[in-house]
């Protein structure tokens, strides 16, 4: 990347600019490549690891469920097809470089896979931590005193943060998993990014997209699942739904090839999406990958 930093676009010139990605799927192929041509904006994300991203939001700098563990620290998912030690992969760089810069965390549920014991150890007591009201106790007893649940939304430093409901799976094992939440930044000429959190397609999700029409979408995929019960994350059909109900949208695709019950692989959701000829282009970042969004 060189030194000049992105241009920085009202939230009306990027939905113009977005509007020819409407007409075709352009899915990345690990390079950050894009089909279509992208408008630029002031929003950047990069992708660790799994469910662990960067999200630089204007001037401010956000961690996304930090799983900051070594490989094959945590044993395998319960119950889980693939039983392997996780993490399945290495970090693609130093935790230390990780929270580097970070101005603030936001953890849309407190699953070993999502904030995990290095993320305990490593993250300062007194980072600004940006939480679903469920947790709050327990980040409390771990001694972060910053932890801010988030009711319905929070302005936090130019940013207004809204929670939103989500469905760890459907029926009885997504009820076992619950709760869970997704996150939706926007702000004063930003684009409005949605945090959809471990969740299917469902109800809570339509409704996110609807209310907040965001521009750009973060999902986690995988397909992760028990040997019973069905997934608990986006398969291919539910980041279809996704493109479908936004299909304006940049839409990144994470929560892959790191845990051992993610059974969906990045090439299997590019092939799928290509299948159903979405007409929403969708970003599937290697880990340590920043695709471009402009």
């Amino acid at each position: 990347m060189g030194t000049k930093g992105p241009m920085k676009v009202d939230r009306r010139t990027f939905l113009h600019s977005t509007a020819s990605a409407g007409i075709g799927l352009a899915v990345t192929d690990g390079t950050g490549a894009l089909d279509a041509a992208q408008p630029d904006t002031s929003v950047r994300v990069r992708l660790i690891r799994h469910a662990t991203c960067v999200i630089h939001y204007g001037a401010r700098t956000l961690l996304v469920d930090p799983m900051l563990g070594d490989q094959g620290v945590m044993p395998p998912i319960a119950r889980s097809p693939n039983p392997r030690p996780n993490p399945l992969v290495p970090l693609p760089m130093p935790a230390a470089r990780v929270l580097d810069g970070v101005d603030a965390f936001l953890v849309t549920h407190t699953h070993s896979d999502h904030w995990d014991a290095a993320a305990t150890t490593l993250v300062p007591r007194d980072a600004a931590l940006l939480i679903q009201p469920p947790d709050a106790k327990k980040f409390a007893d771990w001694g972060f005193s910053a932890a801010q649940p988030v009711t319905d939304s929070v302005a936090w430093k130019g940013i207004r943060i809204s929670r939103t409901g989500g469905q760890h799976g459907r029926g009885a094992v997504g009820e076992r998993l619950a709760p869970v939440s997704g996150f939706v930044l926007s702000g004063s000429g930003q684009p409005t990014l949605y945090v959809a959190g471990d969740t299917v397609w469902c109800p809570e999700v339509a409704a996110a997209i609807e209310s907040h029409k965001p521009d750009i979408i973060i999902v986690n995929a995988g397909a992760a699942q028990f040997l019973e019960g069905g997934v608990i994350t986006m398969d291919v059909d539910d980041v279809v739904e996704v493109c479908r109900a936004a299909p304006r949208a940049r839409v990144i695709a994470v929560h892959m090839e790191a845990i051992n019950h993610c059974v969906l692989t990045r090439r299997a959701l590019r092939a799928g999406l290509a299948k159903a000829a979405v007409k929403t282009t969708v970003l599937i970042p290697d880990d340590g990958e920043e695709p471009r969004l402009g």
